[in-house]
């Protein structure tokens, strides 16, 4: 368990999934960690609620406790409850007392998009990230994960955005070694942000579908650790890939996938989130070696190619943004 907090205001502002929306179900309760923050969530008929996980009566964890009616959190130790709000109903050892105003838990904002439970630690400077996939009916969601890993958000997402490693990584999957050259591309700035379109590349078994042929990537980097993927392939098909990383601590994560696609038979749903499943465990032992852990923002720390100019410019992005969380 981490125990040092993060105060960077850029990373506790940033809008973090931290759970599948599956996963926590009416009356359900969790204990996560976000940058080194102890939280709980749970659900109750107000829908998915994040609030720091202490009771403030005498500190014990919410998350040990239970939701009571699908309305409230009762705490394990003295039954203190707190309704959907926040703020305590009731102290069973003075049933007949008002709990004071300050009796209340600390709550964080918490929404639900793309299949995940999203949440940040201090209220967020920009909305939850979103793709136009959501909002169109010919397309179908599904998410993947959650993947534990022992490297740093920044170290993730640049990765994601490594188009470089596919050929090599993701051998006999997502590209071949054999034909591994990775053409000039462009990247532009959106709203102060990169995004690269027009990065084509050969794919002997994209989507784990067994369907080989060359695709053209579009990438873009929604916020510091959500970060999408997009192939357009023949016929108005369009495969996008979402990725949001949770930063636990400055060298651990939680991440998940949520995979958009306007084709092919739902029946496959369950496939295409095996594949998903093997792709990460490919990139896992190559992440977590990375050295330094953290993500060097200065440029002349490493080398670089012209196949590498999207992850330039996502340390780019970084360093404007001023955020130093995951970063050297």
């Amino acid at each position: 368990m981490p125990t040092i907090l993060s105060l960077d205001p850029v990373a506790r502002q940033t809008w973090s999934p931290v759970a599948l929306s599956r996963d926590l179900k009416m009356g359900d309760r969790q204990a996560g960690v976000l940058l080194g923050e102890e939280i709980v969530l749970w659900r109750g008929s107000g829908g998915p609620h994040a609030w720091l996980d202490l009771c403030v009566h005498r500190g014990v964890r919410l998350s040990l406790g239970k939701v009571v009616d699908n309305c409230s959190l009762r705490c394990a130790y003295h039954g203190w409850t707190y309704d959907e709000t926040g703020q305590c109903v009731a102290m069973p050892a003075h049933p007949s007392l008002k709990p004071p105003p300050k009796a209340k838990a600390r709550i964080l904002v918490c929404q639900e998009r793309a299949g995940l439970i999203w949440t940040a630690l201090e209220s967020p400077q920009a909305p939850v990230p979103q793709l136009a996939e959501e909002a169109d009916s010919t397309f179908r969601a599904i998410p993947c994960g959650p993947y534990v890993s022992a490297a740093g958000a920044p170290r993730l997402i640049e990765n994601f955005l490594d188009v470089a490693h596919l050929p090599i990584v993701h051998e006999g999957c997502l590209g071949m070694p054999d034909r591994a050259e990775i053409l000039p591309y462009d990247v532009e700035w959106r709203n102060g942000r990169p995004f690269a379109g027009e990065i084509r590349i050969f794919q002997p078994n994209p989507e784990g579908l067994e369907r080989a042929g060359e695709v053209s990537y579009e990438y873009g980097v929604l916020s510091p650790f959500t970060v999408y993927l997009r192939k357009r392939l023949a016929d108005g098909k369009c495969f996008t890939l979402l990725f949001a990383v949770s930063p636990v601590s400055a060298v651990a994560s939680v991440a998940y996938f949520t995979v958009f696609l306007n084709y092919g038979d739902p029946a496959d749903n369950a496939g295409i989130a095996t594949f998903q499943d093997r792709i990460f465990a490919q990139d896992q032992p190559i992440v977590s070696s990375q050295r330094p852990e953290k993500l060097p923002l200065d440029l002349a720390e490493e080398l670089h190619l012209p196949s590498d100019r999207l992850a330039i410019a996502y340390r780019q992005y970084l360093r404007r943004l001023g955020l130093t969380f995951g970063t050297a």
